[in-house]
């Protein structure tokens, strides 16, 4: 009996090892290729030009943008901005529900606690996602019993607090502009996390709904068939109804968009509109800056302009979707909710102190 448990023991340090040694090897190549390498260069670009590429939405020909070809073009546009992230993600999500021991997890931030939600948030800064592609991660998150507060930190943290993206925005739309998005977005995320663990009263074992009751492998070769298995379920799970959602959305992104709205309207009623759609509106990490750009050149003032700013990155029709399983329908709600507000507060404050 001694031996067989020795036995046991060590194929599970070896397995937790493993994991340990191939989550690092993805998180920190996948993104080295993906995110870090790619945005060191775009940076040196946006100091430089003032740019970092054209719009993917939006604009003048936004009139144009309906219907299937609409759809299409859109949808195409989008996917090779985010290919590789969306593929980096499903296989860190696995990684985490797989190879991370789920007691490791809960001590760091499984408490529904700010402390938790401020290690996820910060931890968000280094993979600098769109939340679409963060979202199979914080599926792995939830089904490790991870607090519902420090799961939305991640997610919304993601694009909000991206350095990267910080960046781009000082350099291209003004530092105002990157000052305003560091404290609404910091202030976006905790109220977001703080609501999220109080309206659900989450612990590390509830909602059990989105916890994995599968036991945790104990062997190498069980570990890489949970990897597979869960990598399997992110994929069926996710990847037709994101693809459709964009799709839908690109093709009425003429309504959603209009010019009469994006390039002439101005004071608070824009400003909630365009928070509105904002919060709907699925773009690639950091595509709000050109978009931005190319309104404001084209007349969009400072109001709608910041209301966009908060509202395009943080949340959309397909990443809360993608969470759906993990999160309870009120959750999902304060969660869009609380972007919504915070793009409008942005917006007037941005209408007031930015010109």
């Amino acid at each position: 009996m001694y031996v067989s448990e020795l036995t046991l023991e060590r194929d599970r340090t070896k397995a937790v090892f493993t994991g340990a040694v191939v989550t690092l090897l993805i998180f920190a190549v996948g993104l080295f290729i993906v995110k870090w390498w790619p945005y060191w260069h775009k940076a040196h670009v946006a100091a430089a030009t003032h740019s970092i590429g054209a719009s993917i939405a939006g604009g003048k020909n936004a009139a144009h943008a309906f219907g299937l070809h609409a759809a299409w073009t859109y949808s195409l546009a989008y996917f090779k901005a985010v290919w590789q992230a969306v593929v980096l993600a499903l296989l860190l999500g696995a990684s985490v529900q797989a190879f991370v021991p789920r007691r490791r997890l809960v001590a760091l931030i499984g408490a529904p606690t700010a402390g938790s939600a401020a290690i996820a948030a910060s931890g968000s800064m280094f993979t600098m996602m769109c939340t679409c592609c963060a979202g199979p991660i914080v599926v792995g998150l939830r089904r490790q019993a991870v607090a519902a507060g420090s799961a939305l930190a991640f997610f919304l943290g993601n694009p909000v607090l991206n350095p990267a993206t910080l960046i781009f925005i000082g350099f291209v739309l003004g530092w105002k502009f990157a000052a305003l998005r560091i404290v609404l977005g910091a202030l976006l995320v905790f109220t977001v996390a703080l609501m999220a663990n109080w309206v659900t009263g989450d612990s590390p074992k509830s909602p059990r709904s989105a916890i994995s009751t599968a036991e945790e492998p104990r062997t190498v070769k069980a570990m890489f068939a949970a990897w597979l298995r869960e990598l399997w379920i992110e994929i069926y799970t996710i990847l037709p109804g994101y693809v459709a959602i964009v799709f839908i959305v690109g093709g009425v992104r003429a309504w959603l968009l209009p010019p009469s709205l994006t390039l002439h309207a101005s004071g608070a009623g824009a400003v909630a509109a365009l928070s509105l759609l904002g919060t709907i509106f699925v773009i690639p990490t950091a595509a709000e800056v050109p978009i931005i750009q190319t309104l404001m050149h084209a007349g969009m003032g400072s109001g709608p302009a910041a209301a966009l700013l908060m509202t395009l990155p943080a949340v959309s029709l397909p990443s809360l979707y993608i969470v759906r399983n993990v999160f309870s329908a009120r959750v999902l709600a304060i969660t869009a909710g609380a972007v919504f507000f915070f793009g409008v507060i942005a917006g007037l404050v941005a209408s007031a102190f930015i010109r």
